[in-house]
């Protein structure tokens, strides 16, 4: 058997910019996706802490030590500017391994600089 466990999340990660043009996802400093672990197009569960709104969609990779973190396409009218968002990936893990493991964790403040890691 297998479970679904954390291996990622960006807490407080903060809305910088929204694009409706775009073709769709979640584009944050690639800085940040390395800080927990994140891959480029990794399926992602994000959680607005200011609307309530949570939706799916995918990370894609942003210029690093931009601090962005852009909603695009659909996504951007998941939120607003300001907004602050849980970022969530999971990971199947064998159960036999699932006492050990620990999800990479990063808590950001208001500019998206990290100030506080867990592993």
């Amino acid at each position: 058997m297998t479970l679904t466990l954390l291996h990622a999340k960006l807490h407080h990660l903060r809305v910088t910019q929204a694009d409706l043009e775009y073709l769709g996802s979640l584009t944050i400093d690639e800085d940040l996706m390395d800080a927990v672990g994140l891959r480029p197009y990794e399926k992602i569960l994000v959680a607005n802490l200011d609307d309530g709104h949570r939706f799916e969609t995918y990370a894609i990779p942003g210029v690093r030590g931009s601090r962005i973190a852009c909603l695009n396409g659909a996504a951007a009218y998941m939120g607003k500017v300001g907004h602050r968002l849980i970022v969530m990936a999971f990971a199947q893990v064998p159960e036999a391994e699932a006492a050990a493991h620990r999800p990479k964790v990063v808590r950001l403040d208001a500019d998206n600089r990290i100030v506080a890691q867990a592993y």
